[in-house]
């Protein structure tokens, strides 16, 4: 239930023994993590086979345009933002097809996106082109493709941020945004794609760090029993696993205690507790989840309940280490020819 980061390119004696005596449930990889092919699928390998059992999350966040960590030769797609001017599902399913099998050519097999998030606030600072439209049926259109791409090439999509992070005017990397539309308004507009995908049967969704008034006054929705329980799971029927955003963002660290973010995410029904720069904190969840387990019996049902989720999707996405032979790279021309196609279609030169 806790994911955790790497500090380089190869996992380093701490990370090691951290991993042989924590049973955490996977890793994300960032920019200092993935140097070079061979490089990085030695390190999806090592990761992989330290948990025979039940194999790791190998994560990343892959979305295209500014949030985009693989190094060259592999391609750099458009941000969703041109993915969405096309407004082809055709390409959104391409772009994803192409981007899983690309990822899982390194033994990478989940990645955080796409992103659901309505782009419906223009001030947003960390959303923006980010998002496939600023029309929530588009978004829900278009991000429903590039899922079945992302599927069909191997690869678990996450989607985010749950309920929506596109009208925020704050980054929640910072600070912790509030976004103060009435439930109504929500509905139609940050929830949609949501609701969308949770029809469609989304396996993954990743929560936002912003504050609902409408939904709950109190918690922010990563920490909101009140959005992650009784609207996604209850009332909009969802059964897949929900990931946390990264605890250790500012909209968190800097408004609750780091002991006490664990346990309210646990309770408010998050599944996978991440924690993307510090292993210490990692370690600390795993020590505080660990005891309240052992001493309340509504924690421990909250785990089986997790673990069951999560052993699900393992067992029935994760069968084999999926990268392909170390020294025969993927023929990369079609994913270029791809990009052009996509710049062409919204209206930029090639």
């Amino acid at each position: 239930m806790i994911m955790m980061g790497l500090q380089g390119a190869e996992l380093t004696q701490d990370e090691h023994r951290i991993l042989k005596d924590y049973p955490f449930g996977g890793v994300i990889l960032f920019r200092q993590n993935l140097i070079e092919p061979k490089q990085i699928q030695a390190l999806c390998r090592s990761l992989w086979e330290k948990c025979p059992a039940l194999p790791p999350f190998i994560a990343v966040d892959h979305e295209g345009g500014r949030v985009h960590h693989l190094p060259a030769p592999f391609t750099h797609f458009p941000s969703a933002a041109l993915i969405g001017k096309t407004e082809s599902p055709e390409i959104a399913y391409a772009v994803g097809l192409a981007s899983a099998r690309e990822l899982s050519s390194l033994g990478i097999n989940l990645n955080f996106a796409p992103v659901l998030d309505v782009n419906s606030n223009p001030r947003n600072p960390v959303i923006g082109d980010r998002a496939l439209s600023s029309d929530p049926a588009e978004a829900a259109k278009l991000g429903w493709c590039m899922v079945q791409g992302l599927r069909a090439g191997g690869i678990i999509p996450c989607c985010k941020h749950f309920p929506g992070h596109g009208d925020t005017s704050a980054d929640s990397h910072r600070e912790l945004p509030v976004v103060r539309k009435k439930l109504s308004a929500l509905q139609i507009m940050e929830l949609h794609p949501f609701i969308e995908a949770c029809r469609n049967g989304i396996d993954a969704l990743m929560t936002g760090h912003v504050l609902y008034p409408a939904l709950d006054k109190k918690y922010p929705a990563t920490l909101s029993h009140s959005i992650i329980t009784r609207l996604l799971r209850r009332q909009l029927k969802y059964e897949g696993v929900v990931f946390g955003d990264d605890l250790e963002m500012k909209a968190l660290t800097d408004n609750y205690d780091l002991e006490e973010i664990p346990l309210l995410a646990l309770n408010a029904g998050v599944d996978v507790l991440m924690f993307c720069r510090l292993a210490k904190r990692a370690i600390q969840a795993f020590d505080v989840l660990l005891k309240e387990g052992e001493t309340d019996e509504r924690t421990s049902r909250t785990i089986a309940e997790s673990f069951g989720r999560l052993e699900r999707l393992k067992k029935s996405r994760l069968k084999e280490f999926p990268a392909i032979d170390p020294n025969k790279l993927l023929d990369l021309r079609p994913h270029s020819s791809l990009v052009s196609e996509i710049k062409k279609h919204s209206g930029q030169e090639t």
